[in-house]
């Protein structure tokens, strides 16, 4: 055979058993060596990488407030478009294990519009990724770290306020109910399908609504009412102190008659650091507190001490709003429905 040929014919079939090969055997998925792919998805740059293969995860971030931590409005607001440089530790945080379980979170100087993302929340020093399943046939390799799931890593950012030190001091701490149960419950409730990242807190209506309580009954001449905190598992409202629940009281009209203004009864608020002389009024997990409805004008500021006026007699509607931010500043606004969340109201009848 000529040589040349011989050469050709050698070449087609080393070329045929290599496809042959690579198609019914030769090493398993596992014992591959990574591809430049593979190695650029290591380094992450954006919370985008993720989308692919955790769609439903990166949907659900997407609605959270966590993913609008930089980019909020109310958030802009408050920080004075961030001039307020302490903000930007939890708004745009470095990766947590990065600073440390438990630590103060450290601020980042890139992709911070993306706010609490992805990277920030899992990905560890070095560039590996934590989760809740080991897989190393993903393309970001997941190793477990079971410190995810813990308190002391939201506190990262969520004790600034004292948020993680008020639920440790609960009946939901002693007995095992820690963040994630309420804040990233399991979809559907099956374990199976994983934790929601639409991570629902205090800009969830729903669950304010599910777990304060609102009643009121009888007292002497007059009306008292309660407001217990059944179901939060720390202080409510608690995280920012710019946030506030305000109890309004107003006298109940005959149908086809204008409703009356409401008035000022009761206010539940952490105050702010150069409020040195406002009480602290943030309503305790687990507590009930009762107040009397009375005629007088109230001071939403001064609140704690001893009411004054006379009972107020007669068919009275009463409601608690809750305000994530601004606060009411006028406590006897005429229409506060318009421009906070209504929690519950209630009407007391003789």
């Amino acid at each position: 055979m000529n040589p040349a040929r011989l050469v050709l014919v050698l070449v087609v079939l080393a070329a045929l058993v290599w496809l042959a090969t690579g198609l019914f055997g030769g090493k398993e998925s596992t014992d591959l060596e990574p591809t430049a792919a593979d190695v650029a998805f290591t380094e992450f740059r954006s919370s985008a990488q993720c989308q692919s293969c955790h769609a439903e995860v990166y949907e659900e971030w997407s609605r959270s407030q966590h993913a609008d931590s930089w980019t909020g409005a109310e958030v802009r607001a408050l920080s004075m478009e961030f001039a307020n440089q302490d903000c930007i530790d939890c708004h745009a945080p470095a990766p947590i294990f990065q600073s440390g379980i438990g630590n103060r979170v450290q601020p980042r100087a890139v992709r911070q519009v993306q706010g609490v993302d992805c990277i920030a929340c899992h990905v560890l020093p070095g560039g590996g990724v934590a989760g809740t399943i080991a897989d190393e046939r993903a393309a970001c390799r997941p190793v477990v770290r079971a410190e995810l799931a813990s308190p002391e890593y939201c506190a990262a950012c969520h004790n600034q306020h004292g948020t993680v030190d008020q639920w440790r001091a609960t009946r939901f701490a002693a007995d095992g109910v820690s963040c994630i149960d309420c804040h990233m419950p399991h979809r559907g409730g099956d374990p199976a399908r994983g934790r929601s990242h639409v991570s629902p807190g205090g800009s969830d209506i729903e669950l304010v609504r599910s777990a304060i309580e609102l009643r009121g009954g009888p007292d002497g001449d007059g009306w008292y009412v309660e407001v217990e905190n059944v179901g939060v598992g720390h202080a409510f409202p608690t995280d920012e102190r710019s946030r506030a629940a305000d109890l309004f009281w107003r006298p109940l009209v005959a149908e086809g008659e204008a409703p009356v203004a409401w008035q000022h009864l009761h206010r539940f608020r952490d105050p702010y650091r150069p409020e040195v002389d406002l009480p602290r009024t943030l309503l305790d997990a687990h507590e009930v507190r009762r107040v009397p409805v009375l005629s007088g004008p109230s001071d939403p500021h001064r609140h704690i001490a001893a009411p004054v006026g006379d009972p107020v007699r007669g068919p009275i509607e009463v409601a608690l709003f809750y305000k994530r931010s601004p606060y009411y500043d006028d406590p006897a606004a005429p229409d506060p429905e318009r421009e906070a969340w209504l929690v519950h109201r209630i009407e007391l009848r003789p």
